[in-house]
């Protein structure tokens, strides 16, 4: 069976046809649209709350002809002491799909293990890999010129700026690799990337000199592509705050530092956005932010994955 919880479950020659699917639900959005997942029960299990991914998958289910059952965790029995093993293989026959939104990576791996049907990560605390797919096909959105899309990525850099240790920066620096792009982060020393992200990245064979590091945010934008942040305290960190912004306050994105990037850089951030925090206002309005298309790109991207992830189990 085939899963999709971290960036690397897709091969590198199944990444284009990710990436087209795509580029064709968005140019057919509200028409003619395949109905991939026809006849189809995904369900929905959430620990953390959220915005963009709940309304996106619900609505990419339903485009794609199936039907979204959102289960929050605290409503079924997981919550109460059922096991993970029994959960996937009470829901292996019922539903068809199983889109999974909690804290600890390892649960979205004992779910696949156990069940007989697709995992999709919708975020961990490790990595939040629909996020990353959705990033990269926004960026080929503005630099392919032909339908090599994967091909606008490679060579290109990204600096991610902030929580170096967070998910969002665990999954850029495998997506990086996957891609072929360069990946420079920086933020205070104590939150490197950490043991867990460098094991992963070992296991995938990619070099331990496959990401730099730098606590000069000045450093790592430089002759980049892309300006990356993400919120300083995510959901579970709160007690964290005062700490945290009192570190990583060198490393907001401002205007200023944004213009040490290339000339036509971008600047992305997965939102919500704490303006005044970990990046000014001027850069979210700046017309070099695509934020909402980012934003707006979750609900295609994770279509064309459920609908390569539906086409596996048939086979």
């Amino acid at each position: 069976m085939k899963h999709f919880l971290k960036e690397t479950d897709f091969k590198s020659h199944e990444l284009g046809e990710v990436f087209a699917l795509a580029r064709e639900f968005k140019a057919k959005r509200g028409r003619n649209a395949t109905p991939a997942l026809a006849g189809q029960t995904w369900a929905m299990i959430f620990s953390k709350s959220s915005t963009r991914t709940r309304v996106s998958f619900e609505v990419g289910i339903h485009e794609l002809g199936g039907n979204p059952l959102f289960l929050n965790k605290n409503d079924i029995q997981l919550g109460r002491g059922e096991s993970v093993e029994d959960t996937a293989k009470v829901l292996s026959r019922f539903v068809h799909g199983l889109i999974v939104r909690t804290f600890d990576h390892s649960e979205v791996e004992r779910l696949a293990a156990a069940g007989n049907i697709p995992v999709i990560n919708a975020l961990t605390d490790f990595l939040h890999p629909c996020q990353i797919y959705t990033d990269a096909f926004t960026m080929t959105e503005r630099w392919s010129k032909n339908d090599d899309l994967l091909g606008a990525l490679r060579g290109r850099k990204i600096a991610f700026l902030g929580d170096t240790a967070c998910n969002m920066a665990n999954s850029w620096i495998l997506g990086a690799n996957l891609f072929g792009m360069k990946i420079s982060l920086s933020g205070p020393a104590e939150f490197a990337p950490g043991a867990e992200l460098k094991a992963q990245l070992q296991r995938e064979g990619f070099p331990a000199d496959s990401y730099q590091f730098t606590t000069d945010p000045y450093q790592a934008v430089k002759d980049a592509d892309v300006v990356y942040t993400d919120v300083w305290v995510s959901m579970g960190k709160e007690d964290e705050k005062a700490e945290r912004s009192r570190q990583m306050s060198p490393y907001a994105v401002t205007a200023k530092l944004f213009a040490a990037a290339k000339p036509d850089a971008l600047f992305m951030h997965c939102l919500p956005a704490h303006p005044g925090e970990e990046v000014e206002q001027a850069v979210l309005d700046n017309p070099r932010s695509i934020i909402f298309d980012q934003a707006e790109n979750r609900l295609h991207t994770q279509k064309a994955i459920m609908a390569v992830l539906a086409k596996a189990a048939r086979k």
